[in-house]
């Protein structure tokens, strides 16, 4: 399947088409909602909803920065420009349903500037286990913080969370990570990558995935503080940012969902109604959502522009040259 779609990209009406689509569905899951939208927003001042968009923005950057960490330690440095093309944009696969489409844009639009896909498809494996990695170590860290002694009925479940750290600790050490990748492309019957995760490579994207936690958890907090906490800053801070790690971690494995629409909502509105009440909680739970569609869609506009851009300066300069 994945190949066929593979081939079938590599038509420029199927790409122009996909990209409709995505783009498309990201703007339906907006409209939707629109009306509850539209009551959570008049709820909110202007301010707090710059600084949001701000940290929503930085949280999509700095997950590109992670996943470009890993593409040069395979072995493919692309420029920042042709990275932020092949992530942002290929990233809008995630509101497409299924959990195929992310890795078949990236593929597609690293192939065109001479990335091997089972080097793109094996860069996106451990991107996505680098997140996981660190929002576990975020959640299991800075929620009991948030909850310091409060004995919450109804969340004994999170204790996965202790045996799920170590886990994802010993397949990030780089001879695992690397035994991981060699399988999983001899499953693929793909050949074997020419370079291997080193614990360097690991590092630098580990440290860009904890600053997007960090920038998603600061976005939470502005909101929650813009509708009213009863709880201090500093728990409300831990709680935001744990609080949106864990419901991330939840929808990443509702893999059918478009970018794990529902149930990280589900999550992340239960755990701030703990401080916020049901009414607070909803408010900035679709505020959430909305500035992280829009800058989806604003680094993805940005990336095609600027690749626009720079085609039309490489042709004004041939034409300079005759």
């Amino acid at each position: 399947m994945v190949s066929t779609l593979l081939g079938v990209l590599r038509s420029r009406a199927v790409r122009i088409g996909f990209l409709v689509v995505a783009l498309g569905l990201a703007v339906a899951y907006v409209v939707r909602d629109r009306t509850e939208i539209a009551a959570a927003w008049s709820r909110l001042d202007a301010l707090s909803v710059l600084l949001a968009l701000v940290c929503s923005l930085a949280n999509v950057a700095l997950s590109g920065a992670s996943w470009r960490s890993v593409m040069g330690d395979l072995g493919s440095k692309l420029p920042v420009g042709a990275a932020s093309r092949v992530f942002f944009v290929g990233q809008l696969g995630r509101y497409i349903p299924g959990s195929v489409f992310q890795f078949v844009a990236q593929a597609e639009l690293a192939r065109d500037h001479g990335v091997p896909r089972r080097r793109t498809g094996s860069a996106l494996v451990v991107a996505l286990l680098v997140s996981l990695t660190t929002a576990s170590l975020i959640v299991t860290g800075v929620l009991p913080i948030a909850l310091h002694g409060r004995a919450i009925a109804g969340w004994e479940w999170t204790g996965w969370l202790r045996w799920t750290t170590p886990l994802l600790l010993v397949l990030l050490v780089p001879a695992v990570t690397n035994r991981l990748l060699a399988l999983l492309l001899r499953l693929a019957r793909q050949e074997p990558l020419e370079h291997r995760v080193t614990l360097r490579g690991l590092l630098a994207s580990a440290g860009w995935a904890t600053g997007s936690w960090i920038a998603v958890g600061l976005q939470v907090f502005v909101l929650a503080r813009a509708v009213g906490s009863d709880w201090s800053t500093g728990s409300t801070l831990a709680l935001a940012l744990g609080g949106y790690v864990v419901a991330w971690m939840v929808g990443f494995f509702v893999v059918l969902a478009p970018a794990g629409a529902g149930a990280r909502e589900l999550v992340l509105g239960a755990v701030l109604g703990l401080a916020l009440g049901g009414g607070g909680a909803a408010v900035v739970v679709l505020g959430s959502r909305v500035l992280l569609t829009v800058s989806d869609l604003v680094l993805a506009f940005a990336a095609l522009a600027g690749h626009r851009a720079e085609i039309a300066a490489k042709v004004k300069a041939e034409r300079s040259r005759r």
